[in-house]
Protein backbone atom coordinates (compact mmCIF):
# COMPACT_ATOMS: atom_id res chain seq x y z
CA UNK A 1 0.00 0.00 0.00
CA UNK A 2 2.87 2.04 1.11
CA UNK A 3 4.68 1.40 -2.33
CA UNK A 4 1.61 2.22 -4.21
CA UNK A 5 1.25 5.29 -2.32
CA UNK A 6 4.57 6.01 -3.71
CA UNK A 7 4.29 5.21 -6.94
CA UNK A 8 1.06 7.36 -7.32
CA UNK A 9 2.98 10.34 -5.67
CA UNK A 10 5.97 9.91 -8.38
CA UNK A 11 2.99 9.79 -11.43
CA UNK A 12 1.52 12.99 -9.81
CA UNK A 13 4.73 14.79 -10.14
CA UNK A 14 5.49 14.02 -13.05
CA UNK A 15 2.68 14.69 -14.60
CA UNK A 16 2.97 17.80 -13.22
CA UNK A 17 6.32 18.34 -14.10
CA UNK A 18 5.01 17.31 -17.92
CA UNK A 19 2.74 20.20 -17.67
CA UNK A 20 5.22 22.84 -16.84
CA UNK A 21 7.75 22.23 -19.47
CA UNK A 22 4.60 21.42 -22.50
CA UNK A 23 5.44 23.57 -25.23
CA UNK A 24 2.49 26.01 -26.37
CA UNK A 25 0.50 25.32 -29.73
CA UNK A 26 -0.55 27.96 -31.78
CA UNK A 27 -2.87 26.81 -34.73
CA UNK A 28 -2.29 29.74 -37.38
CA UNK A 29 -4.46 30.68 -40.68
CA UNK A 30 -3.20 33.50 -43.24
CA UNK A 31 -6.12 35.11 -45.56
CA UNK A 32 -4.39 34.70 -48.80
CA UNK A 33 -3.13 31.37 -50.33
CA UNK A 34 0.34 30.42 -49.67
CA UNK A 35 2.22 31.79 -53.40
CA UNK A 36 1.09 35.53 -52.27
CA UNK A 37 3.84 38.04 -50.98
CA UNK A 38 0.90 38.92 -47.91
CA UNK A 39 1.26 34.61 -46.44
CA UNK A 40 4.80 34.64 -47.39
CA UNK A 41 5.29 37.95 -44.69
CA UNK A 42 3.16 36.26 -42.10
CA UNK A 43 5.41 32.79 -42.75
CA UNK A 44 8.53 34.92 -42.23
CA UNK A 45 7.13 35.91 -38.38
CA UNK A 46 6.26 32.45 -38.36
CA UNK A 47 9.78 31.32 -38.53
CA UNK A 48 10.91 34.01 -36.27
CA UNK A 49 8.71 32.89 -33.35
CA UNK A 50 9.14 29.14 -34.01
CA UNK A 51 12.66 29.90 -34.09
CA UNK A 52 12.96 31.88 -30.63
CA UNK A 53 10.73 29.87 -29.13
CA UNK A 54 11.74 26.56 -29.35
CA UNK A 55 10.83 24.36 -25.90
CA UNK A 56 8.34 27.64 -25.41
CA UNK A 57 5.59 28.61 -27.92
CA UNK A 58 5.37 27.14 -32.11
CA UNK A 59 2.91 28.05 -34.38
CA UNK A 60 1.41 25.63 -36.86
CA UNK A 61 0.54 26.87 -40.09
CA UNK A 62 -2.65 25.62 -41.20
CA UNK A 63 -3.02 27.34 -44.35
CA UNK A 64 -4.90 29.99 -46.41
CA UNK A 65 -8.55 30.49 -47.46
CA UNK A 66 -8.77 26.60 -48.80
CA UNK A 67 -8.91 26.06 -44.76
CA UNK A 68 -10.97 29.02 -43.61
CA UNK A 69 -13.08 31.10 -46.25
CA UNK A 70 -12.09 34.76 -46.07
CA UNK A 71 -15.79 35.75 -44.71
CA UNK A 72 -15.59 33.37 -41.86
CA UNK A 73 -12.65 34.38 -40.50
CA UNK A 74 -13.36 36.34 -37.95
CA UNK A 75 -16.42 34.61 -36.25
CA UNK A 76 -13.71 31.23 -36.49
CA UNK A 77 -11.20 33.69 -34.29
CA UNK A 78 -14.07 34.88 -32.05
CA UNK A 79 -15.26 31.80 -31.08
CA UNK A 80 -11.84 29.76 -30.98
CA UNK A 81 -12.01 27.56 -34.03
CA UNK A 82 -8.73 29.01 -34.82
CA UNK A 83 -5.80 30.56 -32.65
CA UNK A 84 -4.36 32.93 -34.33
CA UNK A 85 -4.51 34.99 -38.19
CA UNK A 86 -3.54 37.24 -40.28
CA UNK A 87 -6.28 39.04 -41.98
CA UNK A 88 -6.88 42.10 -43.10
CA UNK A 89 -9.16 44.21 -40.43
CA UNK A 90 -11.47 45.05 -43.81
CA UNK A 91 -12.17 41.52 -43.89
CA UNK A 92 -14.31 41.64 -40.45
CA UNK A 93 -15.64 45.09 -39.79
CA UNK A 94 -18.90 43.44 -38.93
CA UNK A 95 -17.52 42.70 -36.11
CA UNK A 96 -15.04 45.18 -35.34
CA UNK A 97 -15.95 48.07 -36.65
CA UNK A 98 -13.37 50.27 -35.32
CA UNK A 99 -10.61 48.16 -37.63
CA UNK A 100 -11.10 50.75 -40.34
CA UNK A 101 -8.83 52.98 -38.31
CA UNK A 102 -5.83 50.76 -39.67
CA UNK A 103 -6.82 51.89 -43.19
CA UNK A 104 -8.10 55.43 -43.14
CA UNK A 105 -4.76 56.45 -41.07
CA UNK A 106 -1.49 57.29 -42.19
CA UNK A 107 0.01 56.98 -38.22
CA UNK A 108 2.69 54.16 -39.05
CA UNK A 109 2.50 51.07 -36.71
CA UNK A 110 5.01 51.96 -33.87
CA UNK A 111 3.74 55.87 -33.75
CA UNK A 112 0.00 54.25 -32.92
CA UNK A 113 2.09 52.35 -30.02
CA UNK A 114 3.83 55.04 -28.97
CA UNK A 115 0.76 57.83 -28.74
CA UNK A 116 -1.38 54.88 -27.09
CA UNK A 117 -3.71 54.43 -30.38
CA UNK A 118 -2.41 50.90 -30.36
CA UNK A 119 -3.40 50.15 -26.48
CA UNK A 120 -6.55 51.56 -27.21
CA UNK A 121 -7.68 49.64 -30.65
CA UNK A 122 -6.12 46.34 -28.63
CA UNK A 123 -8.71 46.95 -25.90
CA UNK A 124 -11.75 47.32 -28.71
CA UNK A 125 -10.95 44.28 -30.42
CA UNK A 126 -10.48 42.16 -26.87
CA UNK A 127 -13.96 43.33 -26.00
CA UNK A 128 -15.73 43.02 -29.52
CA UNK A 129 -14.16 40.31 -31.28
CA UNK A 130 -12.36 38.59 -28.24
CA UNK A 131 -9.04 38.84 -29.67
CA UNK A 132 -5.96 40.02 -28.93
CA UNK A 133 -3.96 42.03 -31.43
CA UNK A 134 -0.21 41.31 -31.75
CA UNK A 135 0.84 43.36 -35.06
CA UNK A 136 -0.27 45.81 -37.71
CA UNK A 137 2.20 44.27 -40.34
CA UNK A 138 3.04 45.15 -44.17
CA UNK A 139 1.57 48.36 -43.59
CA UNK A 140 3.50 50.45 -45.51
CA UNK A 141 1.72 50.41 -48.90
CA UNK A 142 -1.78 50.96 -50.25
CA UNK A 143 -4.41 50.09 -52.92
CA UNK A 144 -4.92 50.59 -56.37
CA UNK A 145 -7.93 50.40 -58.44
CA UNK A 146 -6.89 48.42 -61.86
CA UNK A 147 -9.42 48.52 -64.60
CA UNK A 148 -9.84 46.81 -67.85
CA UNK A 149 -9.80 49.68 -70.59
CA UNK A 150 -8.36 53.01 -70.59
CA UNK A 151 -10.32 54.90 -67.94
CA UNK A 152 -11.60 58.59 -68.74
CA UNK A 153 -11.20 61.63 -66.67
CA UNK A 154 -13.91 64.34 -65.70
CA UNK A 155 -13.18 67.96 -66.91
CA UNK A 156 -12.07 68.12 -62.91
CA UNK A 157 -9.50 65.73 -63.23
CA UNK A 158 -11.59 62.78 -61.29
CA UNK A 159 -12.01 59.42 -62.96
CA UNK A 160 -15.10 58.15 -64.70
CA UNK A 161 -16.83 55.80 -62.34
CA UNK A 162 -20.01 55.80 -64.15
CA UNK A 163 -18.89 52.82 -66.74
CA UNK A 164 -16.42 50.65 -63.84
CA UNK A 165 -17.90 47.50 -62.60
CA UNK A 166 -15.39 46.78 -59.27
CA UNK A 167 -14.33 44.08 -57.46
CA UNK A 168 -15.50 45.02 -53.99
CA UNK A 169 -14.02 44.15 -50.47
CA UNK A 170 -16.78 45.32 -47.19
CA UNK A 171 -13.04 47.65 -46.87
CA UNK A 172 -14.26 49.57 -49.61
CA UNK A 173 -17.31 49.34 -50.84
CA UNK A 174 -19.16 52.01 -50.10
CA UNK A 175 -16.21 54.34 -51.10
CA UNK A 176 -16.26 53.76 -54.49
CA UNK A 177 -19.98 53.87 -54.45
CA UNK A 178 -19.92 57.23 -53.41
CA UNK A 179 -17.96 57.92 -56.32
CA UNK A 180 -20.67 56.59 -59.02
CA UNK A 181 -19.36 53.19 -59.33
CA UNK A 182 -21.06 49.51 -59.37
CA UNK A 183 -19.79 47.26 -56.78
CA UNK A 184 -19.65 43.74 -56.69
CA UNK A 185 -18.22 41.97 -53.48
CA UNK A 186 -16.16 38.98 -53.62
CA UNK A 187 -13.29 36.87 -52.50
CA UNK A 188 -9.77 37.20 -54.02
CA UNK A 189 -10.14 33.89 -55.18
CA UNK A 190 -13.64 34.41 -57.68
CA UNK A 191 -11.95 37.38 -59.39
CA UNK A 192 -9.82 35.51 -62.18
CA UNK A 193 -13.00 34.09 -63.35
CA UNK A 194 -15.07 37.61 -63.03
CA UNK A 195 -12.65 39.43 -64.97
CA UNK A 196 -12.30 36.68 -67.70
CA UNK A 197 -15.93 36.45 -67.98
CA UNK A 198 -16.40 39.84 -67.98
CA UNK A 199 -18.54 40.35 -64.86
CA UNK A 200 -16.51 43.01 -63.49
CA UNK A 201 -13.87 45.00 -65.81
CA UNK A 202 -12.26 46.73 -62.68
CA UNK A 203 -10.69 45.86 -59.87
CA UNK A 204 -9.10 47.00 -56.52
CA UNK A 205 -6.14 45.65 -54.42
CA UNK A 206 -2.87 46.43 -53.50
CA UNK A 207 0.38 45.55 -55.93
CA UNK A 208 1.25 42.83 -53.97
CA UNK A 209 0.09 39.78 -55.14
CA UNK A 210 -1.42 41.30 -57.70
CA UNK A 211 0.34 38.63 -60.64
CA UNK A 212 0.64 36.53 -58.38
CA UNK A 213 -3.73 36.07 -58.90
CA UNK A 214 -3.04 36.55 -62.77
CA UNK A 215 -5.46 39.58 -62.26
CA UNK A 216 -2.56 41.67 -64.57
CA UNK A 217 -3.69 39.63 -67.72
CA UNK A 218 -6.84 41.35 -68.05
CA UNK A 219 -6.48 44.79 -66.15
CA UNK A 220 -4.04 46.70 -68.57
CA UNK A 221 -4.41 50.16 -66.49
CA UNK A 222 -3.50 51.12 -63.00
CA UNK A 223 -4.86 54.12 -61.36
CA UNK A 224 -3.70 56.99 -59.45
CA UNK A 225 -3.02 57.93 -56.94
CA UNK A 226 -3.51 55.09 -54.42
CA UNK A 227 -6.00 55.12 -51.59
CA UNK A 228 -6.22 53.77 -47.71
CA UNK A 229 -3.52 52.10 -46.55
CA UNK A 230 -2.99 48.04 -45.72
CA UNK A 231 -4.21 46.75 -42.61
CA UNK A 232 -3.22 43.41 -42.08
CA UNK A 233 -3.35 42.56 -39.03
CA UNK A 234 -1.80 39.30 -36.74
CA UNK A 235 -4.24 38.57 -33.86
CA UNK A 236 -5.30 35.67 -31.71
CA UNK A 237 -7.87 34.92 -29.78
CA UNK A 238 -7.92 35.98 -26.42
CA UNK A 239 -8.94 33.16 -24.51
CA UNK A 240 -6.29 30.82 -26.35
CA UNK A 241 -3.59 34.29 -24.96
CA UNK A 242 -4.45 33.93 -21.86
CA UNK A 243 -3.41 30.25 -21.33
CA UNK A 244 -0.07 31.05 -22.87
CA UNK A 245 2.53 31.23 -20.46
CA UNK A 246 4.34 34.33 -19.68
CA UNK A 247 7.71 33.54 -21.64
CA UNK A 248 5.36 32.98 -24.86
CA UNK A 249 3.57 36.07 -24.80
CA UNK A 250 7.00 37.72 -24.36
CA UNK A 251 8.57 35.88 -27.43
CA UNK A 252 5.84 36.33 -29.39
CA UNK A 253 4.97 40.40 -28.35
CA UNK A 254 8.93 40.78 -28.95
CA UNK A 255 8.94 39.22 -32.73
CA UNK A 256 5.51 41.21 -33.27
CA UNK A 257 6.99 44.78 -32.40
CA UNK A 258 10.49 43.84 -34.74
CA UNK A 259 8.32 42.34 -37.35
CA UNK A 260 5.95 45.25 -37.90
CA UNK A 261 8.66 48.12 -38.58
CA UNK A 262 10.62 45.27 -41.00
CA UNK A 263 7.54 44.20 -42.99
CA UNK A 264 6.88 48.07 -43.27
CA UNK A 265 10.10 48.54 -45.22
CA UNK A 266 9.77 44.85 -47.33
CA UNK A 267 6.20 45.84 -48.14
CA UNK A 268 6.85 49.35 -49.34
CA UNK A 269 9.82 48.20 -51.29
CA UNK A 270 8.03 45.09 -52.87
CA UNK A 271 4.61 47.34 -53.77
CA UNK A 272 7.08 49.51 -55.81
CA UNK A 273 8.95 46.48 -57.48
CA UNK A 274 5.50 44.88 -58.30
CA UNK A 275 4.34 47.91 -59.57
CA UNK A 276 7.34 48.32 -62.22
CA UNK A 277 7.39 44.63 -63.35
CA UNK A 278 3.45 45.21 -64.24
CA UNK A 279 4.83 48.57 -66.03
CA UNK A 280 7.89 46.70 -67.65
CA UNK A 281 4.92 44.36 -69.21
CA UNK A 282 2.82 47.01 -71.02
CA UNK A 283 0.91 48.14 -67.88
CA UNK A 284 -0.48 51.70 -68.43
CA UNK A 285 -1.09 54.45 -65.80
CA UNK A 286 -3.49 56.77 -65.79
CA UNK A 287 -3.03 59.75 -62.96
CA UNK A 288 -6.15 61.79 -61.66
CA UNK A 289 -5.41 65.47 -61.17
CA UNK A 290 -6.51 68.80 -59.81
CA UNK A 291 -9.62 69.17 -57.87
CA UNK A 292 -10.83 65.37 -58.99
CA UNK A 293 -7.63 63.78 -57.62
CA UNK A 294 -8.50 66.16 -54.29
CA UNK A 295 -12.21 64.73 -53.98
CA UNK A 296 -11.40 61.37 -54.23
CA UNK A 297 -8.79 61.13 -51.57
CA UNK A 298 -11.08 63.23 -49.18
CA UNK A 299 -13.78 61.08 -50.54
CA UNK A 300 -11.70 58.18 -49.25
CA UNK A 301 -10.86 59.59 -45.61
CA UNK A 302 -14.53 60.72 -45.09
CA UNK A 303 -15.75 57.03 -46.51
CA UNK A 304 -13.91 55.14 -43.90
CA UNK A 305 -14.91 57.54 -40.41
CA UNK A 306 -17.92 57.80 -41.93
CA UNK A 307 -19.34 53.89 -41.94
CA UNK A 308 -17.23 53.68 -38.73
CA UNK A 309 -19.66 56.28 -36.98
CA UNK A 310 -22.62 54.57 -38.65
CA UNK A 311 -22.14 51.17 -37.24
CA UNK A 312 -20.82 52.15 -33.74
CA UNK A 313 -20.14 56.45 -32.60
CA UNK A 314 -18.56 54.67 -29.19
CA UNK A 315 -14.86 55.31 -30.00
CA UNK A 316 -15.14 57.16 -33.13
CA UNK A 317 -13.82 60.29 -31.43
CA UNK A 318 -11.47 59.26 -29.12
CA UNK A 319 -9.62 57.10 -32.10
CA UNK A 320 -9.56 60.12 -34.70
CA UNK A 321 -7.20 62.17 -32.10
CA UNK A 322 -4.99 58.74 -31.39
CA UNK A 323 -4.95 57.77 -35.50
CA UNK A 324 -4.73 60.56 -37.42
Amino acid sequence: MRMFKAIAAAALIGSFGTAAVAEDVIEAVHFTPTQVGFAQSFLKFVDRVNERGKGVVQINVRGGPEVVPNPQLGTAQQSGLIDMMNAPAGLYLEIVPEGEVFSASAIKPWEARENGGWDAIDKIYQEKGNAKLLAHVDAGAGFWLWTVDEPKLTEDGLLDFSKLVIRASPLYKQFFESLGAQMIVQPAGDVYTSLERGVINANAYPSIGYKAFGWDKFTRYRVEPGFFHLDVLISMNLDKWNSLSDESRKILNEVAIEYERESYDAIAKEDEESRAAMEAEGMKVVEMTGAGRDKFLAEAAKASWDRMKDRDPTHVEELRKLFP
